[in-house]
Formats: structure tokens, sequence, C-alpha cells
């Protein structure tokens, strides 16, 4: 019988869930989140920070025996450990188009009483045209920064909810859009995510010094 988990935070310790994260490689085969807990997380991933508010990201959630077949299908074989045994695999795209819907948001933002339409007006003539007029190779570089900051969250509200998580991008990231079905031009892989419960200890990993990566100027 699969062992089923119960959609809950059970980790608000943010010192635990930030600094005791650990990359983990195998998980419990037998372990199934439930897609209902999976949304809820990407829910609650998609808090981060993006530019201009554009929330330029996708997920495709590989957790059927078919979507996992085609995850394994990019991936490199040392990340096969990880796909065999997770309960999901989320890979993480940016969104090149995400300006398309802009007005949307801020639409909203206006009529919820949240901003002026002054104000909304101003970012519309302000970021809006930048978006529009940009070359493809600024809308990547955007979109793969938001991407990369859902992905980070992502991973501590993973730990949030109990579970064990490794990022990955050990794949061939020019065929991810085509094997999910996605438009290869309008979506950059950003980072793969296995997500289970862990069978062992993750190897702990040592960190350089602060000082060392740091200028003050």
């Amino acid at each position: 019988m699969m062992k089923n988990s119960t959609p809950t935070v059970v980790n608000n310790n943010f010192t635990d869930v930030m600094f005791k994260r650990q990359s983990v490689r195998q998980f419990d085969p037998q372990f199934k989140i439930a897609t209902q807990e999976l949304q809820e997380m990407i829910d609650e991933a998609i808090s981060a920070p993006s530019a201009c508010n554009l929330q330029s990201w996708h997920f495709v959630v590989a957790n059927s025996a078919e979507g996992k077949a085609k995850a394994k299908s990019v991936l490199m074989p040392f990340n096969y450990p990880q796909i065999d045994s997770c309960s999901a695999m989320i890979f993480v795209l940016g969104d090149t188009e995400s300006h398309l819907v802009y007005r949307d948001v801020w639409n909203q933002a206006c009529e919820d009483g949240r901003i002026t339409p002054e104000k909304r007006d101003q970012i519309f003539k302000t970021f809006l045209p930048l978006y529009e007029s940009a070359s493809p190779e600024f809308l990547k570089t955007d979109a793969t920064i938001d991407g990369s900051m859902a992905a980070m969250q992502l991973l501590l509200i993973a730990r949030a909810h109990g579970f064990d998580a490794n990022p990955i991008a050990g794949y061939a990231a020019d065929k991810v859009a085509a094997t999910f079905d996605l438009e290869a031009e309008r979506y950059v892989p950003v980072m793969a995510i296995a997500i289970g419960k862990a069978t062992a200890e993750p190897i702990t990993t040592t960190r350089y010094a602060g000082s060392q990566v740091t200028d003050f100027v």
C-alpha cells in the first residue's frame, strides 16, 4: 500500500528549514505526496519576488508513471536515482511571454483597490514598453532570474512541509520544453527539483567562508 502525506506545514522553524536543508538523492519510492499538496507548495513558492511583478515562471510536475518517464528521458544518468525514487519531480521554467498578461495583474490590483488607476497607468507606461520591445536574450535572462527565485523558495517550502528535495541541473535543457509539450521558444528550463522522503542521511557539505566570496566597496 502506498503511503500518503497530509497537506500541512509541519516545520515553521526558519533556522532549521534554512540552514539544515540538504540535497537528497535517494528517496522512499513508496512514499507519495498528494497532488493537492504539490500544488499547495507551488502556490506558496510563487510568493517569491519577480522583476516588475511579472511572475515569469511555469511549473511542470512529473508525479505519474508517464510523467516520470518523460522526466527521466531528459535527465543525465547520474540523476536517475532521484527520478526513480522521488514522489515527484518539478521542472521550474521561466516564461518569456509573461508580459503579455501583465495588464491583467495590475488591472486586478486596481479593481481590488490596492493601487490607484493613476499608479496602474504609470506602471504600464514605465515597465510594459521595456518588455514589449526587449530582445529575446533579455527576456530569457529575466525569466531565468524569476524562475530561480521561485525554485529556491520551493526547496525551502518542501522542507517546511516535512519533505526532502534535490535541485537538479543535470538534464538536456534543450529537450525539456518539447518533452512536456511546451513551446521551446517561450519556456526556459531553470531547474528540476526532486521531492520525497529521504531514505538515507544526505552528505553534509562544507561551504566556503563568506569572506572568501564577498567584496565590500
